[in-house]
């Protein structure tokens, strides 16, 4: 993420000057306008979006109505806590919503939208509080509750809500029954824990209430634009440093649920193995016997200030794992950490894959998790560091060469290019459309290849941006087969951080206090075949069954994504080396994966999670939830016995790291993964093989590539 003073510069000159007042204590019922301090940072978000972001969107009446639905669904994504009634009034701002956040940087509405808000979750804990000390909960019907209430209506009036909050307490009561709760411990927990909720709400200062309405405006633009207050901008300054201490996960609001939409490589998430990336955390504590606090319908930075915290601390989180109805349950503890950039470097692994006749087929496997640059002049790059290990890896006498980018989010764009150039001589790699329509190029000119072998870039939906570059430019080049889910993330837009203080300075004003920061959308990428990356991604040669290939995990997924578009093709050298290949090589795989049985087990448990996405709804009997709990467990004890009852041979593997890569020979061979068996495991955490099946299968598809080669007829090369 860069800040470009040019961007800053020319839209400052076309902004009103604004006066400097004085900082005022602020009440709902009071009117923020541009002579407050507050109304000037409004004003100012909304000629930054309006004239920055890359789509050039005035802020109008139909805009401003979905900037109301995005506050309201900011603070009540469940549709559960504001009435009609509710709507109908807070509509009334709507005629001079647009015109009034616009010229006078009123911010009344966000006030008393909150207030009202405040009001509901107070009536809704005083009604949990009630209803566990007075109903009799019974679980022996066949209703279900239907948690997924993001395009549902809103309740009509308080007996509507009071029904919809009793159902929801009653699937709490009944996860609180599953887990083996007493009755007198979990009415106590689940009435701090609604009450716990309305004590931090009501504590919330009025600039972080200001700072959720203008990023619910900045999320209509699109959904990588943020506006951030002083104190997460901060926050977000540390992080880009990876010095913040943390779980090592990125967060983000769906729907009043707060999901994990990125896990750091070297993060202690990461490490633990115990989160994925789309799993919903519901609740937070500060450790296995600390208090719990809810976290459905808490605005995002609150949140993750509960998960955040010192080095060395705990905190447990419950989950809802991906895929996994509502019911499911998952708490998991992490010891917070610093994240050091050293965990998330380049690594390689050399495979002696086994091959006919009891040899064996040497393969090199790169392991890339993100694209960063920390000190080019030592040499420091994700670029200088895979070319050591592929200078390694061929002096190991590998046969062929597979990039696993499947936790690649990106990174630096420099880096994702020159990375490009190592497998080709020289040629476009991206091509970028600025705000005012222009396309620029960026091309390795080098003329060198570093790796000319068989190579296989392996993705997922969480490849994102950067990785999407490298994987599209060696697509469109012929130079690489790519494998993987069904598409890439889908990101293929640029932002960039514009401090308000600057700009403000620059119109000569000086800030009562920090104004924040707003990241804005400032091009988009483009392949050197000129599709956008946008929207779409990547899509592999091949594809793979994969737990990561849902549509929640991509930019389809979110609210308002700028929409896919496409550029005239640069002109490139195409080498055909992929194309001859890729229809046999996925009939094999297929029929690999469909004789395999971790791969049928897989489809059986791919087939349970799309069931449970369409149903949307979960059980509230409790016999019927016990036995589907009892049926998850023993079918995963099975699976586990079975692959400890095959005592397969795994084939030796070398672990590579870029301190390593330079010394003589080879260290020794890793040790096995082992298949843990654990009889009181999660009935989410249904067991994975002690290998990485797709990885596994990636690399039989390229030992596949390798024997096809000799006799294949020749590559061709053409000019594009």
């Amino acid at each position: 993420m860069k800040t470009h003073p040019r961007f800053l510069v020319a839209f400052t000159l076309g902004l009103a000057l604004i006066t400097a007042a004085p900082v005022q204590a602020l009440r709902p019922a009071q009117r923020i306008d541009a002579t407050t301090p507050e109304g000037q940072v409004t004003q100012l978000t909304v000629q930054l979006l309006e004239g920055t972001q890359f789509a050039h969107q005035r802020l109008d009446d139909a805009m401003a109505a979905q900037f109301l639905d995005r506050y309201l669904d900011s603070l009540d994504g469940s549709h559960e806590l504001f009435f009609q009634s509710d709507i109908t009034e807070f509509h009334r701002f709507l005629p001079q919503l647009a015109e009034n956040t616009r010229i006078e940087g009123d911010t009344t509405p966000a006030r008393v939208i909150y207030e009202r808000y405040l009001q509901r979750i107070e009536e809704r804990s005083a009604f949990v509080a009630k209803a566990l000390s007075e109903d009799k909960f019974d679980f022996t019907g066949r209703d279900r509750y239907s948690y997924d209430r993001a395009k549902a209506p809103r309740p009509l009036d308080a007996a509507e809500a009071q029904e919809l909050w009793r159902q929801r307490l009653r699937a709490d009561v009944l996860q609180e029954k599953l887990a083996g709760k007493k009755p007198q411990d979990f009415a106590q927990t689940l009435t701090r824990r609604y009450a716990r909720q309305v004590q931090m709400m009501k504590k919330l200062s009025p600039g972080t209430v200001v700072e959720t309405y203008l990023n619910a405006l900045a999320h209509v633009y699109d959904p990588h634009s943020d506006y951030m207050g002083p104190e997460q901008l901060a926050n977000f300054n540390i992080a880009m440093q990876l010095s913040l201490a943390g779980v090592g996960a990125t967060l983000q609001g769906d729907d009043g649920v707060c999901k994990i939409r990125e896990l750091v490589p070297g993060g202690p998430a990461a490490k633990s193995g115990k989160l994925k990336v789309g799993d919903r955390i519901v609740a937070v504590s500060q450790g296995p016997d600390k208090e719990v606090v809810d976290v459905v319908d808490m605005p995002l930075p609150q949140a993750v200030e509960l998960i955040r915290g010192p080095k060395g601390t705990q905190v447990t989180l419950t989950l809802i794992p991906v895929g996994a109805t509502e019911g499911t349950r998952k708490t998991v503890t992490i010891t917070r950490d610093v994240i050091h950039l050293d965990e998330q470097k380049a690594k390689a692994q050399i495979v002696d894959f086994p091959a006919d006749a009891g040899k064996t087929t040497r393969l090199g496997v790169i392991d890339l998790p993100a694209f960063y640059a920390t000190d080019k002049g030592r040499g420091e790059s994700a670029t200088a560091d895979v070319a050591k290990l592929i200078r390694k890896l061929e002096s190991e006498k590998v046969q062929g060469i597979i990039l696993d980018l499947r936790r690649n989010g990106g990174g630096s764009l420099e880096e994702a290019i020159s990375l490009t150039g190592l497998f080709i001589p020289s040629g476009p790699v991206v091509q970028t459309r600025d705000l005012e329509g222009r396309i620029s190029i960026g091309t390795d000119d080098d003329g060198k290849t570093l790796y000319s072998g068989p190579l296989i870039v392996l993705t997922s939906r969480l490849s994102a941006s950067a990785s999407e570059i490298v994987a599209g430019a060696l697509q469109d080049y012929g130079r690489a087969i790519i494998v993987g889910d069904s598409s890439t993330f889908g990101k293929g837009t640029v932002q960039t951080m514009l401090p308000l203080g600057y700009i403000m300075q620059n119109s000569g004003v000086v800030p009562a206090a920090d104004p924040g920061a707003l990241k804005v959308t400032i091009s988009k990428f483009y392949r050197p075949g000129g599709s956008s990356t946008q929207l779409r991604g990547v899509r592999p040669d091949i594809v793979l069954p994969s737990f990561t290939d849902t549509p929640e995990i991509s930019e389809a997924g979110m609210e308002n994504p700028m929409p896919w578009d496409a550029v005239p093709p640069a002109r490139f050298t195409h080498f055909d080396l992929a194309n001859p290949y890729i229809t046999k090589l996925a009939d094999e795989s297929q029929a690999r994966i469909a004789s395999e049985q971790d791969f049928k087990w897989w489809r059986e448990d791919l087939a349970l999670v799309e069931k449970n996405r369409a149903t949307k709804s979960v059980s509230l009997n409790e016999a019927e939830r016990r036995s589907e709990r009892d049926e998850a467990k023993a079918r995963t004890k099975a699976h586990d016995a079975e692959r400890l009852a095959r005592k397969e041979t795994a084939p030796a593997v070398y672990e590579i790291t870029v301190k390593n890569a330079e010394s003589p020979g080879l260290p020794a061979a890793l040790e096995p993964k082992k298949v843990k068996v654990d009889a009181n495991e999660d009935e989410a955490d249904a067991a994975e093989p002690g290998r990485d099946l797709l990885l596994h299968e990636t690399e039989h598809i390229l030992a596949d590539y390798l024997k096809l080669l000799p006799t294949m007829a020749s590559s061709t090369v053409t000019q594009r």
